[in-house]
């Protein structure tokens, strides 16, 4: 106030007639905020849009060969690109849907959610139901589309898992009360997946409900306990499996067999090889030309780092570190004003897209095994980006409420 005056003496002493009228004005700007707040998070809308978009163009690019080559797609180049154009339009509409479902209906809506998701899990692994790709049996045919549950499942666990620990945040201490019984469905879950077998997605959705037990409080020697025995279960899991100790041996050394364990791998490696600084160009990939198999699911980001080089991988990687930044700060923020259940929801929406996105980058690096995990966000698939659509429309109702509570007004 003593400044608004300061500039009302200046203008009268310097204005003229005119003084009255300047000063209103002066006084105007300075005690009008300097922007209004924001309804929602710019950061997590525009990180989220631009993988979605890259993901759209790097898709078409990387399967035009493979459509345009095949009877199965009617030697269509556009082939993948309309189906993951139909996909994303069906994700941003079942995103602003969600977006209007309060987090208090989702809490009561999450152990439904589970179960329908279990039993899922259990109807694809009917014979003659699910469908059969290159061994592994994750479909469920809908006409013209595939469901592929496990997709879902992620999701579902994040929400389960979320009410499961804000009910019993007293008992996150007890082994018996609070860490037995989420450990007993996340293994019924576990089980399921492995007999399709799908093992990325059973890696996933336990980094998201034991990371999730961890940040609700769980007792510190649970959950060291913890990874101590899932690490030897993983162990456990790959030497009681060929396909899987097949897999391990590839990774250790892809180019003694590179046309056999190694194969993809090794052509994942020279794709990142020729694409160095700043790629070969856009649409310019020779190992999508039937090189490197699931070129436009599992190994999009070995086609970017060919095609856009380090400079794309690079974006790729600070649009996600900026995703998963944000949402945990929207988990953090709804600490802060006690809303326990939307925190942990945001906080294991973060740990999926983190931890899904580290292996499947790690995988295409040769940094890790290969395993059959995609890209969130990018690659194509109508369940997963379903999932991912609805998982970010979730985060920003989130952020939204959070910003309504700290108006003053109701979530």
């Amino acid at each position: 106030m003593k400044l608004a005056a300061r500039l009302s003496d200046f203008w009268a002493r310097h204005a003229g007639d005119n003084s009255s009228l300047v000063t209103g004005r002066a006084v105007h700007r300075l005690m009008r905020p300097l922007s209004q707040p924001r309804e929602l998070d710019p950061a997590l809308i525009w990180s989220s849009a631009a993988l979605l978009l890259m993901g759209l163009v790097m898709v078409f690019s990387a399967s035009i060969a493979t459509a345009e080559g095949s009877r199965m797609f009617g030697h269509q180049p556009a082939y993948f690109l309309i189906r993951h154009a139909v996909f994303l339009t069906i994700g941003l509409i079942a995103g602003v849907m969600v977006f209007q479902i309060p987090m208090r209906a989702w809490q009561e809506m999450a152990p439904l959610l589970f179960i329908a998701g279990v039993v899922l899990l259990l109807i694809v692994l009917i014979p003659h139901v699910g469908r059969d790709v290159n061994g592994a049996r994750r479909w469920l045919p809908l006409g013209v589309v595939n469901l592929q549950p496990s997709e879902l499942m992620k999701l579902f666990a994040a929400l389960y898992a979320a009410d499961y620990t804000a009910r019993k945040l007293p008992l996150m201490g007890s082994f018996k009360q609070g860490f037995l019984p989420m450990a007993g469905v996340i293994l019924f879950v576990g089980f399921l997946l492995l007999k399709e077998p799908d093992f990325g997605a059973f890696v996933v959705i336990t980094a998201i409900a034991f990371g999730v037990l961890f940040l609700g409080g769980i007792n510190v020697r649970l959950f060291a306990l913890l990874a101590v025995v899932a690490a030897v279960g993983f162990v456990l899991l790959i030497t009681f499996s060929e396909y899987r100790r097949q897999r391990i041996l590839g990774f250790m050394d892809p180019w003694q067999d590179a046309y056999g364990k190694g194969y993809q791998l090794s052509h994942a490696l020279i794709a990142f090889g020729r694409g160095e600084w700043f790629g070969v160009g856009l649409g310019g990939s020779i190992e999508k030309l039937f090189y490197l198999p699931e070129a436009h699911t599992d190994f999009l980001l070995a086609v970017i780092a060919e095609e856009l080089g380090f400079a794309g991988v690079v974006t790729v990687i600070v649009l996600f570190a900026i995703l998963i930044q944000r949402a945990f700060a929207i988990g953090r923020q709804a600490v802060v004003l006690e809303r326990n259940y939307a925190a942990l929801v945001a906080q294991g929406i973060a740990i999926w897209f983190g931890v899904q996105s580290f292996i499947n980058m790690g995988v295409n690096m040769g940094l890790l095994p290969t395993k059959g995990l995609t890209l969130p966000m990018m690659s194509f698939g109508g369940s997963g980006i379903l999932a991912n659509c609805v998982a970010i429309a979730i985060l920003l109702r989130i952020d939204w409420e959070n910003r309504q509570i700290m108006r003053g007004g109701k979530a």
